[in-house]
């Protein structure tokens, strides 16, 4: 069915306005999908890179590994005849940043997270309140900015490079807001959402997959040139991705009767959001916080977990592990976006994501009793972890605004959850090395993992019966009747 084309909507934009929903459904996918996997590419890359200590002639130092009883731990090595052997543990030393406890990669890391979390507090003002006509050049923008700070961590000595890394992640935190702002408030916003989702996914891994294995590996690029240089080859592509996801036309009459209008949000209009959700909202933040820390962690550090379970120097690993999750989130959105009726479809959602928390937790446990091996398990961990993020930012809060016909803009909430959630990654990140630095990132990965599992569970639980009370009244604006 076609929607009637107001006159002003002339070129590609008429066309996608005049044509029927799958054929602006599918396009709006695949561009919304193009620009964001692009702008992975000036944040992921960076993560490729360990800053171990190397002696004179190129080789990683190690050093031997200690239990808490003072003996020196073994583990088993095989030959290349496949006979066993048991040898002392050792890993390999981290390059530490001006003396301190921390590493140069873990401050650099929290530099740029801190940077991230910053942009999304300020995209809760900026991406809610940015007009249609300027979100394009803001975008591009954004990234521009970004670009140069990444140029600026190849030419810094090491004790200025976490600075680079914050300004690299100061704008980078907005490019989602912006994306959905396009997409939302339309009937079909979750099949479109998930699949800018799915970018995400595999974007993380593929340009870290790219930055090692071509960048790095065939190209011979520095650790610290690799993120520009990677950045460059999708400076072009991010561009063209933004110029055509602005041809997307509003939101026709027929999606503002069903989702209600998606209108920018101001000062007043955001507290009452707040007031109106209260304490579900705030259950569903916390767990938010937990649930991002795990998946940030796993990201910035998957290179060093992958080495712990002995997968180091599998060939493009990153991609292979997540495709499994790529695929487990599309066929769970899809079946989401049948149910029609709004407050059900929140109980559906609350669901997956509690059920995502759970396979953290139970794939955790298998891993530790020797059940499934490192890899099945860091796809099951993977398939879990985005199961439970996929639909905050996918379809949580466009139900949640149309079920309670809240008159705004999901973007707000995506931004404020977001803040929360790299807060919680940067106090992680710290816990470990400050706390935690006797563990290796899979020692202190695995504990984490079935404590935000079950962390997960419970919060999001209650906030889901919470939630779907407070939606199904309505948004009663002030002075006036439920809308």
């Amino acid at each position: 069915m076609s929607d009637p084309t107001p006159p002003e909507h002339r070129g590609l934009t008429g066309f996608l306005a005049r044509g029927p929903l799958w054929r602006l459904t599918v396009y709006a996918i695949a561009v919304a999908f193009c620009t964001y996997f692009c702008m992975y590419a000036f944040r992921k890359p960076f993560d490729a890179a360990k800053f171990y200590v190397t002696d004179a002639n190129g080789s990683v130092v190690r050093e031997p590994v200690f239990g808490p009883d003072g003996n020196p731990k073994t583990e088993k090595q095989t030959a290349a005849d496949g006979t066993e052997t048991e040898v002392q543990k050792t890993n390999p030393v981290a390059l530490k940043y001006l003396g301190t406890r921390l590493d140069l990669k873990t401050m650099c890391v929290i530099a740029q997270v801190i940077g991230y979390c910053l942009s999304k507090y300020l995209g809760t003002k900026i991406c809610s309140e940015t007009p249609a006509n300027r979100r394009a050049h803001l975008l591009v923008g954004l990234i521009l900015f970004a670009e140069g700070a990444l140029l600026l961590f190849a030419n810094l000595p090491p004790a200025l490079k976490p600075l680079a890394m914050l300004l690299n992640g100061l704008p980078l935190g907005m490019v989602w807001g912006l994306c959905v702002r396009y997409l939302e408030g339309r009937r079909a916003s979750e099949v479109m959402v998930a699949g800018l989702s799915c970018s995400y996914i595999v974007a993380g891994a593929a340009t870290r997959d790219i930055a090692r294995d071509i960048v790095m590996g065939a190209w011979g690029v520095s650790e610290s040139w690799m993120p520009v240089a990677t950045g460059l080859l999708f400076l072009g592509p991010f561009v063209l991705a933004v110029l055509l996801l602005d041809r997307l036309p509003p939101p026709s009459a027929a999606d503002v009767a069903l989702r209600s209008e998606r209108v920018t949000m101001d000062r007043r209009q955001r507290r009452a959001f707040l007031a109106h959700f209260g304490i579900g909202f705030g259950m569903l933040l916390v767990a938010y916080l937990f649930l991002t820390a795990l998946r940030d962690f796993r990201d910035h550090y998957g290179a060093e977990i992958f080495d712990a379970l002995g997968l180091g120097s599998k060939r493009a690993i990153f991609t292979r592990t997540e495709l499994w999750a790529m695929f487990g989130v599309i066929v769970a959105v899809a079946v989401l976006n049948l149910v029609a009726n709004h407050r059900r479809a929140l109980i559906a959602v609350y669901g997956v994501i509690v059920g995502g928390f759970a396979l953290i937790g139970g794939a955790t446990v298998a891993f530790q009793a020797g059940a499934i091996s490192g890899y099945w398990w860091m796809a099951a961990v993977g398939l879990g972890m985005y199961l439970a993020y996929v639909p905050f930012g996918a379809v949580l809060f466009e139900r949640m605004m149309a079920a309670s016909r809240f008159n705004g803009t999901a973007v707000f909430a995506i931004q404020l959850a977001d803040g929360v959630g790299y807060t919680g990654s940067v106090l992680v990140q710290l816990y470990r090395d400050l706390a935690a630095g006797q563990f290796n990132r899979l020692e202190f990965f695995v504990p984490y993992a079935i404590v935000a599992s079950t962390v997960g569970v419970l919060l999001m639980t209650a906030s889901g019966v919470l939630v779907v009370r407070t939606a199904a009244r309505g948004h009663v604006p002030q002075g006036g009747a439920a809308t």
